[in-house]
C-alpha cells in the first residue's frame, strides 16, 4: 500500500484514537479502520516517531505533536493573544463560558473557549461545527454571507433537527439571519440543546469571526439583558485588526 490510500489510512487512524476516551490498541484500531494489523502497524511507527502519536502500556494516544498543531490552526484562524485575553475577560464579566468561532473554506469551528474540556454537558466544544443553524455563533457567521452561499453551506451540511426549537426550514432560517443583522446579535434558546442558551456577535471588521457565550436557560431568562450588554461592550472593544 503506498501513494493517497496510505495517507489516507494514516490519518484515519487519528480520529478515532482522538475521539477515544483512553489509549486504543493496534488490534482495536483494525477493527475501527478496517484494515489489517499488519497494516495498522506499518502506518502506526511514522505517526509514533513524528510525534503524532504515542505509545503507552495501554495503547496508542494522541502524541506531543498535537498541541503544537492546533496553536498553529488557532493562529491561522486569528486566534492570537488578544482573544487568548478577550474569552477569560468575558468569561469574568458574564460568568457564562465564552467561545471563538470562525469561518473559513466554507466550514465554522470553534476555535477557542473558556469551557473545561471535563465539562461533559456543555453542548459547545471546539472543533468543526456541524450544527451552525442552531447555534448562536452558526448564525452570526453564516448572516454575513450572501443566500447562494447560504444554500451551498447548507447542501453540504444540512438543517438536522436537534430539539423541538431548531429551525429546519430555509425560509424561517432567512428571516431569522435578517434579525440577526438588524440587531447585530443572535442568540440560540434552546435549539441546540433543550437546556442552553447561546449568544454570539460578529467581532468589529471581522464578520468570519464571532464571540459567543453560553448558559444555562433558567440563567439566561433571568439575565438576558445584562448578558446581551456585556457581551456587545466586549466585542465593541475587541480590535478590528488583530494579529
Amino acid at each position: 500500500m503506498s501513494g493517497p490510500q496510505s495517507v489516507d489510512r494514516a490519518l484515519a487512524l487519528l480520529d478515532p484514537v482522538a475521539d477515544a476516551a483512553g489509549p486504543l490498541s493496534a488490534k482495536a484500531l483494525a477493527r475501527r479502520v478496517g484494515c489489517s494489523l499488519s497494516t495498522v502497524y506499518h502506518l502506526l511507527g511514522p505517526l509514533t516517531a513524528r510525534g503524532y502519536l504515542i505509545r503507552g502500556p495501554q495503547g496508542y494516544a494522541p502524541g506531543p505533536r498535537v498541541p503544537f498543531l492546533h496553536r498553529s490552526f488557532q493562529r491561522h484562524l486569528g486566534a492570537g493573544t488578544a482573544v487568548a485575553a478577550l474569552l477569560p475577560h468575558v468569561r469574568r464579566t458574564t460568568g457564562a463560558e465564552a467561545y471563538f468561532t470562525a469561518y473559513r473554506g466554507g466550514r465554522i469551528t470553534v476555535i477557542d473557549t473558556t469551557a473545561p474540556l471535563t465539562d461533559s454537558q456543555n453542548p459547545f466544544v471546539p472543533g468543526l461545527e456541524t450544527r451552525a443553524h442552531a447555534t448562536a455563533h452558526g448564525k452570526a457567521l453564516l448572516a454575513s454571507l450572501s443566500r447562494a452561499e447560504r444554500r451551498r453551506y447548507f447542501a453540504g451540511h444540512g438543517m438536522a433537527r436537534l430539539t423541538e426549537r431548531t429551525i429546519t426550514d430555509e425560509e424561517r432560517f432567512e428571516a431569522e439571519v435578517a434579525s440577526v443583522r438588524q440587531r447585530g446579535l443572535a442568540v440560540s434558546v434552546g435549539e441546540t440543546d433543550p437546556a442552553y442558551t447561546c449568544l454570539a456577535v460578529s467581532l468589529p471588521g471581522r464578520t468570519d469571526h464571532a464571540l459567543s457565550v453560553s448558559l444555562p436557560l433558567a440563567d439566561f431568562r433571568r439575565r438576558q439583558g445584562e448578558i446581551t450588554s456585556l457581551l456587545t461592550l466586549a466585542a465593541a472593544a475587541f480590535p478590528a485588526a488583530s494579529e
